[in-house]
């Protein structure tokens, strides 16, 4: 089974480098874009005795204690076997 987990900047907290990647879509004529936040993305290869609920829980438990600052950033998952 494999997690892939998505860690972005909270909402609240001012992103730069998505900042900086938004205005050179703009200048190079990229209009449909309106906003853009960048992140972290990780696949993590779970054992195959893991069912899905143990799954969920390790890798919700390693997103916040290791992946993720939670002061300025969130998370999300998703599970695929």
């Amino acid at each position: 089974m494999k997690a892939h987990v998505y860690v972005t900047l909270k909402s609240t907290v001012l992103d730069p480098q998505g900042q900086t990647i938004g205005n050179a879509l703009r200048k190079n004529q990229y209009h449909g874009v309106t906003d853009v936040r960048q992140g972290k993305y990780f696949v993590l290869t779970l054992q195959d005795s893991l069912d899905a609920a143990d799954a969920a829980a390790e890798v919700e438990r390693i997103a916040r204690d290791i992946l993720t600052n939670p002061v300025i950033e969130e998370f999300t998952y998703r599970l695929e076997d």
